[in-house]
C-alpha cells in the first residue's frame, strides 16, 4: 500500500509506544499512519482523528464516533476484518490502533487493472460478505461498504477495514437526530431518505460494489452528490448487462438483487447475499468465470459522487428537510437528519452549521470605681483674746509644739488617704491586659495572665477561623486597663463546627431529603440529575457527602435525584440469531424474553417478531418480548403404501410435503406405491415442506 511521508506528525512518538513511519491515507474523520509499536516490536496502523474535528459543541460526538470503531471492530473475531489492538488519548490526540495490512485496496485494484473478471469478481464478493456476516451476526452495521474499504493483503485475501461508522443495531436505526454518512455512490435509498440502516443497507453497498467490479463504473453518475443521490432513491440499479452485453443473465440477477431499491426486495443480511453468490457461481461455466469488460486497464471512470482515486471520497450529510425531499421525490416520507459533521457542501445548497468567618462581639464590661476624697479643711485659729501672747513664754512654746505636731498629723493622715485611693482605687489599683495572647493555645494565655497576677475565665465557641483550644478574644482586650487583681475573660475556640449528614436520605423524596439537611443546619445546594434503573423518579440515588459522617456546618450538601430509567429507541432485532438479538436487548438495560413457536418463512433460531417493534420509544428496564422461529411446523406424514401413484402424489402435497417419485424396479402399468421414506401413518411427522419420497411399481 502506498505510502506518504510529507506529514508533520511523521516521526512523533504517540503516548510513549507508538512511533509514527509514514503516512498511509487520509479521510474525512482521521489519518492512517504505519507506525512501530515499540512495546511488542511489531508494525501497526495508527488511525488519528483529525483535531479539528473534537472541537466546538459537538466535539464529544466526533470523539464517540472515533471510539466506537475500536469498539466495534474488537467484537469481531474474523480473519477478514481488520483487527482492532488499542485506543487512546495523547494530549489532544485521539487514536487506535490497528492490524497493518501490507498490501493495496479493491479502489487502487480497480483504478490498475480496470474491471475485473467474473470469477474474481465473485472470490472478492464471497470473502467481502464473509466478514459482514460476521459482523452482522454481532447485530453490527457496517454503513460505509466502499473499494477504499476493502483492504487486500499481500496473498489478495480480502481484510473489510473502517467500522468507524459503524453503530450497533442495539444502538437503534439512525434517528431524526443522528447523521447520514457514507460515501454517496454507495449508500442505500433508505439511508439518504430516512436515515434507516440495517444489515441489508451493507448488501446494497456490496451490490453497487459487484456492479463497479464487472462494468469498470457506478451504476449512478452526476455533475453533484445530490443528483448521484436522487438516482439511488428513485431509480432501480440498472443491469451491468446493459453496459456489458455478455454479462450473463445470472450475474443481472445477482447484482439486481443485492441492489434492489427497497430493503424488502434484497438478502436479509450478508449471510443470505453470500449464499445467492455461491448459488450464482454453481450456475456459471468456467468460460463465463474468465469473462471481463474489454475496458483498458486502468480505465474506471471517475463518477461524480466519491472521488474513484482519492481517500478523502464524497460524504453526504443530509442536513435539512428540503434536500431529503429533494432527493427521495414527490410522494416519498422523509426524515429530516440534522448534520453536526464537516461534510462534502453540495453545489447549491446552504451550510448550518464559605460564609465569612464568625465575629464574636466583645462587651466593653469595664467599669472603673472612683472614690469621693473627702478635702482635709484646715481651720483657721484666732489668737485668743485673753491678751498678747509671749513668743518666749514656756505656754507660747507649747502651743507652736501643738501647732506643729496637728500639721505633722495632718499631713501624714493626708499622705495616707491619697496613697489608699492610688493604690485602691486611682491608676495604681489598675493594669493593662497583656499583648499576644488571641490566637496562643488556652494553656499559653493562662500562664501569661498568672505571671502579671491576674486571672482567667473561659467560655468556648465555634470558629471558622481558630484552630480548636486557641484563644479567639480576650475581655478587656489587650492594653485595656484590668485591676491588678482582676479576671481576664477568654474565648476560647471549639474549632470549626462540624455538623453530621443525616443518614436514609438515599431513596427518599428529594422533598424529603433536602428538610432533613436544612433541620440539621446546612444550606442545601441545587441538585443534580441522574438516570436510574433502580431508584423511582425524583428520588435520592446519591449525597456529596457520606451519610452519617460529621463535616463542617459551612458544607453545602447536593444531592443527585433520579430521573427514573434512561430513554431508549428499541432496536430492530428481528432476524437477527437469538442469542444476538438477546445480547442487543440487554446491552441497551432492556429485559428480553423469548418465546418459541413454528414459522415456514424464518430459519430456525432467528428471531421472527418483537413487541415492541424497532423505533419505539422506551425506557431502560422495558421488556421486550421475542418470537424465536423453530423452523416449518411438524406435519403428520400420511401412509400411501398400496395407493397409485397419482393419489399418492395428492395426499402427500395436501399435507404440505414436496414429493419425491422414484420408479427403481422400472415404469409399471401398475404405477401402486409399494415404498415410502420416511414411512407415514401411526401419527408420524416431519417437518412441513420436507420432501417425500414414494417407490413405485
Amino acid at each position: 500500500m502506498a505510502t506518504v511521508t510529507s506529514d508533520p506528525f511523521v516521526g512523533r512518538l504517540v503516548d510513549g509506544r507508538y512511533h509514527v513511519v509514514s503516512r498511509i491515507a487520509r479521510g474525512g474523520m482521521a489519518t492512517v499512519y504505519l507506525a512501530v509499536d515499540r512495546r511488542l516490536d511489531r508494525e501497526v496502523a495508527l488511525k488519528v482523528m483529525h483535531p479539528h474535528l473534537a472541537e466546538g459543541s459537538d466535539g464529544s460526538e466526533f470523539v464517540a464516533r472515533f471510539r466506537r470503531e475500536a469498539r466495534a471492530a474488537a467484537r469481531l473475531a474474523h480473519p477478514g476484518v481488520v483487527a482492532v489492538f488499542d485506543q487512546g488519548v495523547d494530549g489532544e490526540t485521539s487514536y487506535l490502533t490497528m492490524e497493518y495490512v501490507p498490501g493495496t485496496n479493491l479502489r487502487q485494484v480497480l483504478q490498475a487493472e480496470g474491471p475485473l473478471t467474473v470469477g474474481r469478481s465473485l472470490d472478492l464478493l464471497e470473502q467481502i460478505l464473509d466478514a459482514l456476516a460476521a459482523a452482522h451476526r454481532k447485530g453490527l452495521v457496517h454503513r460505509d461498504v466502499k473499494p477504499e474499504n476493502v483492504l487486500l493483503d499481500e496473498s489478495g485475501r480480502v481484510k473489510v477495514a473502517d467500522f468507524g461508522l459503524a453503530r450497533a443495531v442495539s444502538e437503534g436505526a439512525s434517528t431524526a437526530t443522528s447523521t447520514i454518512l457514507g460515501t454517496v455512490a454507495y449508500l442505500g435509498p433508505e439511508l439518504i431518505t430516512s436515515g434507516q440502516c440495517d444489515a441489508r443497507t451493507d448488501v446494497y453497498a456490496v451490490g453497487v460494489l459487484a456492479y463497479e467490479m464487472l462494468t469498470g463504473r457506478h451504476p449512478f453518475t452526476g455533475e453533484t452528490p445530490l443528483q448521484v443521490a436522487f438516482q439511488h432513491v428513485n431509480s432501480d440499479i440498472p443491469a451491468p448487462s446493459d453496459v456489458e452485453p455478455w454479462i450473463p443473465a445470472e450475474v443481472d440477477v445477482l447484482v439486481c438483487a443485492l441492489a434492489a431499491r427497497s430493503p424488502e426486495d434484497r438478502p436479509v443480511d450478508a449471510s443470505a447475499a453470500l449464499s445467492l453468490v455461491r448459488q450464482t457461481r454453481q450456475s456459471l461455466g468456467p468460460a463465463d468465470l474468465d469473462r471481463r469488460s474489454s475496458a483498458a486497464p486502468g480505465a474506471v471512470p471517475a463518477s461524480s459522487g466519491p472521488s474513484a482515486g482519492s481517500p478523502d471520497t464524497a460524504v453526504l450529510g443530509v442536513a435539512t428537510g428540503a434536500l431529503a425531499s429533494a432527493l427521495a421525490g414527490p410522494g416519498t416520507s422523509v426524515t429530516t437528519v440534522p448534520d453536526p459533521t464537516p461534510t462534502t457542501t453540495l453545489p447549491g445548497l446552504p451550510t448550518s452549521p464559605i460564609p465569612a468567618p464568625t465575629t464574636y462581639p466583645v462587651a466593653d464590661s469595664q467599669h472603673t470605681q472612683v472614690l469621693d476624697r473627702g478635702a482635709l479643711a484646715g481651720h483657721a485659729l484666732e489668737p485668743s483674746d485673753d491678751g498678747p501672747v509671749d513668743e518666749a513664754s514656756p505656754g507660747a512654746r507649747r502651743r507652736r509644739r501643738w501647732w506643729w505636731g496637728l500639721a505633722i498629723t495632718l499631713l501624714v493622715v493626708g499622705a495616707v488617704t491619697g496613697a489608699s485611693w492610688w493604690f485602691l482605687s486611682g491608676p495604681g489599683a489598675y493594669t493593662a491586659v497583656p499583648g499576644g495572647l488571641v490566637g496562643v493555645p488556652q494553656a499559653g494565655a493562662e500562664q501569661t495572665l498568672d505571671a502579671v497576677k491576674l486571672h482567667s475565665s473561659v467560655t468556648t465557641a465555634y470558629d471558622d477561623t481558630f484552630a480548636a483550644g486557641s484563644v479567639i478574644s480576650t475581655d478587656p482586650g489587650a492594653g485595656e486597663r484590668v485591676r491588678k487583681d482582676g479576671t481576664v475573660h477568654l474565648l476560647v475556640s471549639l474549632g470549626v463546627k462540624m455538623v453530621e449528614i443525616p443518614s436514609g436520605l438515599v431513596g427518599k423524596p428529594v422533598d424529603e431529603a433536602t428538610e432533613a439537611l436544612e433541620d440539621a443546619g446546612f444550606t442545601v445546594g441545587d441538585p443534580k440529575e441522574a438516570y436510574s434503573d433502580t431508584a423511582p423518579a425524583g428520588t435520592v440515588v446519591a449525597v456529596s457527602e457520606p451519610e452519617g459522617t460529621a463535616v463542617p456546618h459551612s458544607t453545602v450538601p447536593v444531592l443527585t435525584v433520579s430521573q427514573g430509567p434512561a430513554p431508549v429507541t428499541i432496536p430492530q432485532v428481528v432476524g437477527l440469531e437469538k442469542e444476538a438479538a438477546l445480547t442487543a436487548l440487554s446491552d441497551l438495560g432492556l429485559k428480553p424474553s423469548s418465546t418459541d413457536d413454528y414459522s415456514e418463512t424464518v430459519a430456525a433460531g432467528l428471531v421472527v417478531s418483537q413487541t415492541p417493534e424497532n423505533g419505539t420509544e422506551g425506557h431502560r428496564g422495558d421488556k421486550v418480548a421475542l418470537v424465536i422461529s423453530l423452523g416449518p411446523p411438524l406435519v403428520e406424514i400420511p401412509d400411501t403404501y398400496g395407493r397409485n401413484v397419482t393419489e399418492a402424489e395428492k395426499m402427500l402435497r395436501d399435507a404440505g410435503f414436496e414429493v419425491e417419485v422414484r420408479h427403481p424396479q422400472g415404469i409399471s402399468p401398475l404405477n401402486i406405491v409399494y415404498a415410502q421414506d420416511p414411512a407415514g401413518g401411526d401419527g408420524k411427522t416431519a417437518p412441513k415442506g420436507s420432501t417425500i419420497v414414494i417407490n413405485v411399481f
